[in-house]
């Protein structure tokens, strides 16, 4: 588990999470995020949270292996620390390609950066999405990517944030590690594809809000991309109690989604149903 501060939010924070359609070119993408932060930050977040492959999503996956950086170097994260820094933010990467040790497969991390600009937190991609689905759509993250092996929190002025990474969803336990580590958001910056969040994105989202008594964000990528991928959109921000407070629309391209996280709503509602206070085993 990761180690993280004892202090706690109790203001009110208000968050966004930014909706994009990825293509090939970085410096494109990051012009296309920089400006989406930028509208997120008029609107008032102090939290902004980006999709999975935010930076990078080409034809191939192996593509991605092209654009890796290497710990600490790159344009990638430099973006990242330089916006944060500029205004003065809580921002997330949902997930870029980090060199991780071996030749042939890099790691999926989502990077967490403070209004100073620093790094403060990293989380390696743990469930890796190898799947067949109808009509021959077919993904092997683990032939490019390696499994990362923590749960991590990370403590911000704006609350301790458990992170996760799209197909993460799916896997109930990674949440709970999550809150029994100390996290008041929950983070998942997804790429759903579009047959997947047709069918399961939303129920997904809410439900790993709904088991954890937690603000749920997740944004995640919305249209067609260079390798005629499509994904879901629909990026949320749903409360502790389940309900959805902010939304991008279902495969509508860039967007972004605001709303304000309150910890003492938070607080009234685990109050009112101690599900967690509950568990036995």
């Amino acid at each position: 588990m990761a180690t993280m501060s004892d202090t706690s939010v109790e203001r009110p924070t208000r968050a966004a999470v930014v909706q994009m359609v990825s293509a090939m070119d970085v410096a494109g993408n990051l012009a296309d995020a920089g400006a989406l932060i930028d509208s997120a930050v008029a609107q008032g977040a102090e939290l902004v949270v980006l999709p999975e492959n935010f930076a990078f999503l080409g034809r191939q996956q192996r593509d991605t292996l092209t654009v890796a950086e290497n710990e600490g170097e790159g344009p990638i994260q430099a973006f990242l620390a330089d916006t944060a820094y500029r205004h003065g933010i809580t921002l997330v990467g949902g997930s870029l390609p980090l060199q991780g040790g071996e030749t042939d497969r890099v790691r999926a991390a989502c990077l967490v950066y403070g209004p100073s600009g620093e790094r403060i937190a990293r989380y390696d991609k743990r469930h890796l999405f190898d799947v067949s689905l109808p009509g021959s759509e077919t993904y092997r993250e683990s032939a490019t990517f390696a499994a990362g092996d923590a749960v991590v929190v990370a403590p911000t002025p704006v609350g301790r944030l458990g992170l996760s990474i799209c197909y993460d969803l799916r896997f109930p336990e990674h949440y709970r590690a999550l809150v029994d580590a100390g996290a008041d958001i929950l983070l998942a910056p997804s790429a759903f594809t579009a047959t997947t969040g047709a069918a399961h994105w939303s129920v997904l989202v809410r439900a790993r809000a709904i088991e954890n008594g937690c603000y749920m964000l997740a944004p995640d990528q919305g249209g067609r991309h260079a390798n005629a991928r499509a994904t879901h959109g629909e990026s949320l921000i749903v409360d502790p109690w389940g309900e959805c407070i902010a939304s991008a629309g279902i495969g509508a391209g860039p967007a972004v989604a605001v709303a304000d996280l309150d910890p003492g709503h938070q607080r009234a509602i685990r109050a009112r149903l101690p599900a967690l206070a509950h568990r036995r085993g």
